[in-house]
Order: C-alpha cells, then sequence, then structure tokens
C-alpha cells in the first residue's frame, strides 16, 4: 500500500512538472522609457493586452487621497480620439472585455481580445497614454461613480473598514496608513487643474510597462507597438521618498466601531516586510499553515474542536515597501476576545518552539506549487504575473523561478521567521466592534 500511495504521489509531482513550463518572454525599452513584455502563446486565439502604471495611493497627496483609484475609473471617459461612452462599445464590438484595478503600489488596466483584434487593444491603450481627455465633465460622473462604489463596498459592507482600522494603526507614517478609495472630501476639493497635474506626472511612458500575451506574432506586434506608443513624449523621473515606521516595540491596543456589524471581532496585526523580501515569502507560508483550510491548525483548534469562534483567519497582506500580518476571529456565543487572542498566540508559540511536522511542511510545498500552476494557466495571469513581477519586484523572471523561493524554504525558517516577527511586543490588537447609537 505504501508502494501504491508513493507512485500516486510521484506522479501528482510529475503532472506539476509537465504543466508548470517556463513562461518564455522577451522584454525590451522604447526610447520614451515605456518597459515591453511580449509572451507568445499560439495554442487558442485570444490575446491579453495590458498596461501597468507604477502609481497607487501611497503616492497620492495626503490632502488629495483617493486620486490613483479615482484615475482608473476617469481614463475610460474617452480620449481625443474616442468620444465619451465609446471605449466599451469598440472593446466589446471586437469581441473583447476590458477592466481596470487599483491598489496603494501600482494601476493595472487589462484586456482580453480574439487575436485578430490585438491592434485594437494597443490603439486603445496608445490613446488612454497619449491622448486622454481630462474634463470636468467626466471628472464629476467618476465622482459620482467612485461615491457609489464606497457607499456600496465600505460605508454599508459588514467589516468593510476592518483593513482600513488595522492600517491606520499600524502606519504612523508612511502612506500606507490611508485607504486606496481615498477620502471623498478631498475629490470633491480637487481642481480640474490637480487632476490634470496627477495624470502628466504619473501616466507617462516611462512609468508603465505594457505586456502582449497569446497568440501573437511578435515582429508585427512589435512594429504596432512602435508605430502606436513610440512617439508618446517621456513624461518627467519620478523620485519617490516615502518616510520610515519605527519599529513596535510594545502592544498597541485600539478599539474601532462598525454600525453594520452585530458579531465583534478581534484582529491582531504586525507590519512586516516588503513581499520582495523573503521573510515574507515564508510569512505567506506561515498564513497557509495557520488557517488555509479546515485542516488548517487555528480553524480546526478554535472553530471545529472548541467551537470558540464562528470564523479564524490568517494572510499575509504584504505591499511593495512593508506588509501587514494579519490574524483576525470572530467569537461564538459568549466567548470574549481575549480568550480569542490566548487561543491564537498558543499556536504561534507553537510555530515558534517547534519545527511544524514533515506532513504539514509537505502539505504547504504542495498548496504552493498548485498555486504557482494556477497562476500561470492563462495568458490573463501571465500577463498579470508578468507586469506585476517587472514593475514591483524588479523581477520579471519571478514568473519562473518564484516557486523555486517557496521549494527552498525550511521547516527550521517558518520557526526563525515566526520568532523574529510574530511577538506580542510587535503587534496592534484591534476590537472591531458594533457601533451603538451613543457612539
Amino acid at each position: 500500500m505504501k508502494k501504491c500511495l508513493f507512485s500516486l504521489a510521484a506522479f501528482v509531482l510529475a503532472g506539476f512538472t509537465v504543466f508548470a513550463q517556463e513562461v518564455k518572454f522577451e522584454e525590451y525599452d522604447l526610447d520614451n522609457g515605456l518597459h515591453v513584455i511580449l509572451h507568445q502563446d499560439n495554442t487558442a486565439p485570444v490575446v491579453s493586452n495590458s498596461v501597468m502604471y507604477h502609481v497607487g495611493a501611497k503616492d497620492e497627496n495626503p490632502e488629495r487621497t483617493g486620486f490613483a483609484h479615482f484615475f482608473e475609473h476617469l481614463l475610460f471617459e474617452g480620449t481625443k480620439n474616442i468620444a465619451r461612452g465609446e471605449w466599451d462599445k469598440i472593446i466589446s464590438s471586437n469581441g473583447g472585455s476590458d477592466n481596470a484595478t487599483t491598489d496603494d503600489d501600482r494601476t493595472y488596466y487589462f484586456q482580453i481580445f480574439p487575436s485578430n483584434s490585438v491592434e485594437v487593444g494597443l490603439w486603445l491603450e496608445s490613446e488612454r497614454l497619449l491622448h486622454p481627455v481630462i474634463n470636468q465633465i467626466g471628472v464629476d460622473t467618476q465622482n459620482e461613480v467612485v461615491k457609489e462604489e464606497k457607499r456600496l463596498r465600505v460605508d454599508n459592507q459588514p467589516y468593510g473598514r476592518f483593513i482600513e482600522n488595522v492600517k491606520l494603526n499600524i502606519f504612523n507614517k508612511h502612506p500606507y496608513k490611508g485607504t486606496t478609495i481615498g477620502k471623498m472630501a478631498h475629490l470633491d476639493a480637487a481642481t480640474l487643474e490637480e487632476f490634470q497635474a496627477f495624470n502628466k506626472k504619473f501616466y507617462v511612458p516611462n512609468n508603465a510597462v505594457l505586456v502582449v500575451a497569446g497568440d501573437i506574432d511578435i515582429p508585427s506586434v512589435k512594429k504596432m507597438i512602435l508605430d502606436y506608443f513610440g512617439p508618446i513624449p517621456r513624461g518627467e523621473d519620478i523620485v519617490r521618498s516615502f518616510p520610515k515606521e519605527d519599529p513596535i516595540t510594545e502592544t498597541v491596543h485600539a478599539k474601532a466601531y462598525d454600525p453594520n456589524i452585530q458579531i465583534p471581532a478581534i484582529i491582531v496585526a504586525y507590519r512586516t516586510p516588503s513581499f520582495k523580501e523573503r521573510d515574507s515569502y515564508v510569512l505567506n507560508m506561515i498564513s497557509s499553515y495557520l488557517s488555509d483550510g479546515k485542516s488548517s491548525k487555528l480553524y480546526k483548534k478554535i472553530v471545529d474542536e472548541k467551537k470558540m469562534g464562528l470564523q479564524i483567519g490568517v494572510f499575509n497582506f504584504s505591499q511593495e515597501d512593508y506588509g501587514t500580518y494579519i490574524l483576525y476571529g470572530l467569537p461564538l456565543g459568549d466567548v470574549k476576545l481575549a480568550d480569542l487572542i490566548k487561543e491564537i498566540d498558543e499556536e504561534i508559540v507553537k510555530v515558534q518552539s517547534e519545527l511544524i511536522s514533515d506532513r504539514d511542511y509537505q502539505k504547504l510545498q504542495n498548496k504552493f506549487e498548485n498555486q504557482f500552476v494556477n497562476s500561470n494557466s492563462s495568458v490573463q495571469g501571465i500577463g498579470s504575473s508578468l507586469a506585476r513581477y517587472y514593475m514591483l519586484y524588479g523581477d520579471t523572471n519571478l514568473i519562473n523561478n518564484e516557486i523555486d523561493i517557496y521549494r527552498s524554504i525550511t521547516r527550521e525558517e517558518i520557526q526563525a521567521v515566526a520568532k523574529k516577527y510574530l511577538n506580542p511586543n510587535q503587534r496592534i490588537e484591534l476590537e472591531y466592534l458594533p457601533k451603538k447609537d451613543d457612539q
């Protein structure tokens, strides 16, 4: 029986080797500083065009928060050659789809087209970069859109200010202490000239990466890119200098109130390194060990066995400059928040004082191997990874070798990193409570 199980495991690992094939790509710079990455995959007649700009919420004037997210919306308004309301029509009439996302570090626009429409996508993105129309009509329109999004996703969403309050308490100096969606009063107070200046500063070719992935003919696409993007002028070089945070040396106690909840939550959070640091990869493994799935240590103990919590979770919310390692729990019945913290701490101490088992270690390796394979299973996923690894990590080839980092992490290293970062005097303890009428 053991021989049979071994053979099955070998077959599964062999499958990963087959499907986790190397992602081949070519990258180069245009004279204006635009970085270009091309990946050819002719297995299906689909192409992904994407542009990532190195601008996010942390780049904003602290008195004008929300600009980066606002521009995610605003730059769909139209260009000198694309009238308002026509952008989506062009996309759909060519069989495509598109979307965009913003966080504290970057803004990302992406499209999926049939491969015979690759030029349409390149033209659209070049128009967004060269000829955006930033006028009062568009600003007023998108202001209402963003306000509605905030009402839906934050103001009226149970636990919608969860991350906001963690960041507010764990960061004192760095702009990560704010939110990506920003403050609506800042957007209301902004002038048209301020929006135009933000566009001129950040939405420039030397602050962007263009990725074309899928069923493409590389020489043809290179010519299209040169024709559409080559004439766009280079912007001023962007200089970033963010303040450094002082270490947390004693527990920070805080409370936050949410009118949309009835069940309180306890949140324990530690400030951790950038996602570029090896320790951040180790913390990803620790979070998976503690709470990824119903067989994980915290879920099995607190939810299944002791029936103390409705929900328990851990995640490493890691960003370009810092990370935030967050543990949270919702109590069941009359269980006190302090009792949940005690149970969480007991499991952390075990990781700090004992090596995790060989079996648990192998489960972690299998999980991260599977995640790695899945992330590169579509041209859209590959396009996103190529843009992210180049722009934020400074190493495009992580798309192929990031899994080697996880493979090289040892049980001893997991123990050492838990000891280094996950200590009570290095964290905030946030009680997230129902808001009463008198609060």
